[in-house]
Parts: structure tokens; sequence; C-alpha cells
């Protein structure tokens, strides 16, 4: 997979850039880089289990939480599946947050064997 479309997700897919959890991991993580993680699904699916890390901002609240999320640092954004953290990566692309990224569903980042912690 070439890098434009790991980065833009192919031909058809929205104009937000997509990280992939190894991606994410290596930089973020493992590399100590600042950033604002967030999980975008619902008060009881995060309760459920979330990425060590993140901070939980449902996407029907999101824009009303805009001030909560820094805009001079990377966004990192995730859901269950993959469509809520698409939706909410564009709604910051569009209200002017520059560094935005999809990583996706929860499932694929646990399929993979990283963390998840409860609450």
């Amino acid at each position: 997979m070439s890098f434009l479309s790991r980065l833009f997700g192919g031909l058809g897919a929205p104009g937000h850039p997509v990280i992939q959890p190894v991606e994410y991991k290596t930089r973020f993580i493992d590399g100590k880089e600042a950033h604002t993680l967030i999980d975008v699904r619902t008060a009881g699916e995060f309760a459920s289990g979330y990425i060590p890390g993140a901070i939980n901002i449902p996407l029907q609240e999101l824009n009303g939480k805009l001030n909560k999320i820094p805009k001079d640092k990377p966004v990192i954004i995730y859901c269950a599946s993959g469509s809520r953290s698409g939706s909410a990566a564009n709604m910051l692309l569009q209200t002017g947050y520059t560094e935005v990224y999809d990583l996706g569903g929860i499932s694929s980042w646990s399929r993979q064997g990283y963390a998840v912690k409860k609450k």
C-alpha cells in the first residue's frame, strides 16, 4: 500500500489522514510525541475498554467540546469500527485543526495485541 493510499485511505475515501495502529504506537506511544487521543464512542462503550491515555468525547458532543482539544499538537481519533472516527476527523479539520489522524476502530487496535484499559 502506498504512503498516499495509507494517508488518505485510497480512492473514494474521505479526505482525512488515516494512521494505522502500528504507526500510532511507534510515533506517539514509543516515540513519546505529544498528542491528544480522543475516543468518540459513548461513555458506556468507553467504560468497557479504551486505549490508555484516551479522553472520551462522544461524537454527538464533540462540536460543543472543542475547547477541550488543543490545536497545537496532533489529534488522533478512534471509535468502535472507524465510522464515527472518520466523521470526527472531518469535523475537526473543518473547524481549523490542522493535524488530525483517524486511528479507526478500537477493534483493530486490540486485534493487533495492543493494550486496552478498562475503567
